[in-house]
């Protein structure tokens, strides 16, 4: 069966951010790269893997892929990266919320763009 008149696929970054929410709830694990467990740039990479984008393990190494972004031009999908030097990563869901992998106490979780430690912020596609 055809698709629909009007539909296209989703977009690469919308599909890893359809990803990242999926994995709201899951547990934190240092060097987890999913699917039950998974740390910070644990889950970006797996989100964008869905996508077919792989991506350097490390949030620092993340932190150089793709095109700056200002924080006033997010858009569902970037990569937000916190610290200095950096060494923490979520993805951006819009209005002003990502997804990221906390910590142990957390897990995978909603969380505002504006936690402490904002950095710098990357479009991946």
């Amino acid at each position: 069966m055809d698709e629909p008149a009007g539909w296209s696929p989703p977009s690469a970054a919308q599909v890893a951010v359809d990803t990242a929410r999926d994995q709201v709830g899951k547990a934190y694990a240092y060097g987890g790269n999913g699917p039950d467990s998974f740390d910070c740039s644990g889950l970006t990479s797996y989100a964008y893997r869905a996508a077919g984008i792989e991506l350097p393990r490390r949030s620092a190494d993340q932190a150089i892929v793709g095109t700056p972004v200002a924080r006033a031009d997010l858009q569902p999908g970037d990569l937000v990266f916190y610290y200095e030097p950096i060494s923490h990563v979520g993805i951006y869901v819009g209005d002003g919320v990502i997804v990221h992998a906390g910590n142990e106490s957390t897990g995978v979780e909603y969380t505002t763009v504006d936690m402490a430690g904002y950095n710098t912020a990357r479009r991946i596609a």
